[in-house]
This record gives C-alpha cells, structure tokens and sequence, in this order.
C-alpha cells in the first residue's frame, strides 16, 4: 500500500518564486525514499509541505489514505527528525523522548515502556537521565531519532540529519538509520544534498532539480541510467565525463577520432562516461588523452588528462600501471550514454 502521495503539488511565493513545480512522488509502505538535490532545488520545502510546516500552493498530498493538505502537523502522525536536533535543553533524554506523548495524553505506564524500548533500541539508555549538553553529536542525534520513534507514526520524515557530524560518524549514522527503518518496517522521507548518503541510504531516489523532478528511481537506475546531464553529474563520484561529440554514421567523433557506438541520432551530442568505466593504455585503439595529474586516493586512483580539448577524469585500481604523459582512452559502447546538446536529456 501507498503510505505518502504526492500529486502535482506546487509550491509559489508571494514574490512569485516558485520552489516546487508539480511534482508527483508515492512512497510506499515501509520504503525509504529520498530526496536529493543541491541547494534551493526545493527538497526541504517539499518535506516540510508533508510535515505540514509550509502551505502548499496547489496539488494534493495524503497520507495514509486521507489529503492532509488543511491539517496541522499534529494531526498528521508524522515524525520529522531534523538537522539540528531540536531538543529541549533544560529537559533530560527520558523527558526529551517522552514530551510528546505527554502532549497527546498518552498514559504514563505506555510512555515509560516506549521510552525504555526506545532507549534500548538506540543504545542509549544509560544517558537517559542526562540533558543534550552532556551528549556528544552522535548521541544527541539518537535522542531525536529516539523522539520520532516513540510516537510510532506513518512516516518518518529526516531533514539533512547528519548534516552537523563529522565524516566517520555521518558514516556509522548512516548504516544506523538504514537498519532501524528497516526493522522499524516504516516508510521515510530523507531528504540530503550527499549523492552518497542518498545512494548508500534509499530504495528509491528522486533526483530534484530547480524544483522539478528529474528523475526517479533505484539508486542502480539513477546511477547506469541517467535521464539527463544533471543527473549524470550529480550522481556518481567522481561525476561522469561529459564530453562534446559528433554523431556520424561511423560512430562518436571525439576530437579527430572516432569511435564506434550505433544510433540513430546525428550531429552534436554530449557524451557521458563514468570515469570508472573508461579504459585507458598506452598504445591501441581509442582516442588520445594527454594525462596532466594522478591523484592517488589508496585502493584507487584518478587519472586526469586531456582529451580533444576537453578534461576527463579516469577511475583506476591503483595497483595498474598509468602512462605519465600521453594515453589511449577506450570505453565499452554500452557504457557509452548520449544527451542533447540542447535539453540535456539522454537519447
């Protein structure tokens, strides 16, 4: 079953700035969807418009079967966990978790079983009886987590969570929300700017791009098959190569080479290669690339070079062998993806 609809929803400023133009998303029950974009593509608007924080312009969205577009967060049942924790600081963990059940009059003996099954859940409960100030990012992080559970809702929503961690931590955080929605078995709403976090975190993606969705999908799909250059570039690190060719009938014409690919398509083209799908030698058939720096990155490495004019960068396993000064680049034709010049979209 759908958990969350969203259809043709618009979101239009007094200023007449609009931050999400019709888009249509379902989340399904027990499903982590999330949403990724840079900054002002209007991920975070779209999540407060479920959560209830923003009004919504046009469009409809559901929850559980019912449009909720007139109702208060409260009436919801939804859980948001945010960037910034959002946690009283004069209120210990125990009173933190159990404040809004209070608020809904929940009876004390529920409240203090779900608060301890939540603690345990989160292996936090030995600081129960602290306040934030004596928790570190991680276990403030917890707390929050712990705050959305207690309320068992129909969908969590997470609004850049992991934001204020450090690299190892956002990491451990990471696989930590993933298995606790999977065991929870509840729908979520992630929203990230981290193309990683969204690949490594979702069962599906949607990819938003100046307010409207550019894509869909798994994060397999979004990844071996782009829908346009942005998603191309977004996802994937390091960004797949996009490269300015020429359709002929012998194949991609790369500066004064040309290599075989079969399209129907003819004329100037942008051609997609992920850096890790790019074979580079020193001799053989390819087109040429002048490598001009090597960054070494441990199990790997990247090759940057200069092919036809233009900078590509090559993924490689590090125990291979890199020519230092001129290679031969060749690539499969089946990872080989075309875009119009024009709208960016895949051919």
């Amino acid at each position: 079953m759908t958990t969350l609809r969203i259809k043709d929803v618009f979101k239009r400023y007094p200023n007449g700035a609009e931050a999400v133009k019709g888009v249509s998303v379902d989340v399904e029950d027990g499903e982590l969807v999330v949403f990724v974009g840079p900054s002002g593509c209007g991920k975070s608007t779209l999540l407060r418009m479920v959560a209830g924080l923003e009004a919504i312009t046009s469009g409809e969205i559901e929850l559980a079967g019912r449009v909720v577009n007139e109702l208060e967060p409260a009436e919801r049942n939804i859980a948001m966990v945010f960037q910034n924790y959002a946690l009283y600081p004069h209120m210990t963990v125990r009173k933190n978790l159990a404040y809004g059940l209070k608020n809904r009059g929940t009876p004390s003996s529920e409240i203090t079983e779900k608060v301890e099954a939540a603690g345990k859940l989160l292996q936090i409960s030995e600081y129960l009886d602290r306040k934030p100030s004596q928790l570190s990012g991680g276990q403030r992080q917890r707390v929050a987590m712990g705050r959305a559970i207690v309320r068992d809702p129909a969908i969590f929503l997470f609004d850049e969570p992991l934001s204020n961690l450090d690299a190892k931590l956002r990491n451990q955080m990471r696989l930590e929300i993933k298995n606790l929605q999977r065991r929870l078995d509840t729908a979520a709403v992630y929203v990230t700017h981290d193309q990683v976090e969204a690949m490594t975190l979702a069962d599906r993606i949607v990819v938003l791009n100046n307010g409207l969705v550019e894509q869909i999908g798994t994060p397999a799909e979004v990844y071996s098959r782009p829908h346009s250059t942005f998603v191309a570039s977004f996802i994937g690190a390091p960004p797949m190569n996009l490269l300015s060719a020429q359709l002929t009938d012998a194949g991609v014409k790369l500066g004064d080479q040309t290599l075989p690919i079969q399209s129907t398509h003819r004329g100037s083209v942008q051609l997609g290669l992920r850096p890790e799908r790019i074979q580079i030698s020193e001799s053989g058939d390819g087109a040429t690339m002048q490598v001009t720096i090597v960054e070494e990155l441990g199990a790997t490495r990247l090759v940057h070079g200069i092919v036809a004019g233009q900078d590509i960068t090559i993924s490689r396993d590090a125990d291979l062998p890199v020519p230092t000064d001129q290679a031969i680049i060749s690539f499969r034709p089946d990872d080989a993806h075309l875009f119009d010049t024009v709208t960016g979209k895949c051919l």
